[in-house]
């Protein structure tokens, strides 16, 4: 299967290189050219299964992982609709802890420093969540309720669990490791779209071919 930038058709332009004829043309990517699923698809989770990114993982791991073919490193991210990869995939640890340590300056603050305060859950005598686990509240939270199977007053005080910078930003990166997966059974309705996609069609003046077209003020998308 080609990459997916080989399969992005091309435009060219008029060169504004300073040694440029007026003639001469820059041939580069259309990247506004961009491949998408079918809403059909996107919208319908039955074509995609659940995956967990490990360790330092990267698009292309997950692709010969899934698909046994790292060129469709594309499309794990066409199916989560990630656009940038540095903030939207999980970084490698080293990068991870070097990231978070120029964010909150030093070792202290980064480990010890208290970001917020999430509620552990809290359930009564028959099992029942009363309150759910993970949700900010104040340092001081409590909470009191009547429990009617034990015909009781039940009061809880100052039980708010502490998060720390860190915990709080591997909580943010580890929610990244949850991604969709297309299912393999699928993958040649989606590679059939994308042939079908990205080629050119006739009918505008800029048309040179299915892989290239002459942009000089022309809406490149097209």
């Amino acid at each position: 299967m080609p990459s997916y930038f080989k399969q992005v058709p091309n435009f060219e332009y008029v060169s504004r290189l300073p040694d440029a004829k007026i003639s001469d043309y820059i041939t580069v990517k259309n990247l506004f050219k961009k491949g998408e699923l079918r809403q059909d698809i996107f919208q319908d989770l039955t074509f995609f299964t659940k995956y967990q990114i490990q360790g330092n993982d990267r698009p292309d791991n997950v692709a010969f992982e899934v698909y046994n073919d790292s060129t469709l490193d594309w499309l794990v991210l066409l199916c989560n609709n990630i656009i940038n990869v540095q903030t939207e995939w999980p970084l490698p640890q080293n990068d991870f802890d070097r990231f978070v340590l120029e964010k909150y300056g030093d070792y202290n603050t980064l480990y010890n420093g208290i970001h917020h305060y999430e509620t552990p859950e809290i359930k009564n005598s028959q099992g029942v969540v009363l309150v759910s686990e993970g949700l900010q509240v104040e340092s001081d939270y409590s909470i009191s309720y009547y429990d009617f199977f034990i015909d009781q007053q039940i009061t809880l005080t100052n039980i708010a669990i502490p998060v720390t910078n860190y915990e709080y930003e591997e909580n943010l990166e580890n929610q990244k490791r949850n991604i969709f997966i297309l299912k393999s059974q699928y993958l040649n309705v989606v590679l059939d779209d994308m042939q079908e996609i990205m080629p050119y069609k006739k009918g505008s003046t800029q048309y040179i071919s299915e892989t290239l077209k002459r942009a000089d003020n022309i809406r490149l998308y097209q």
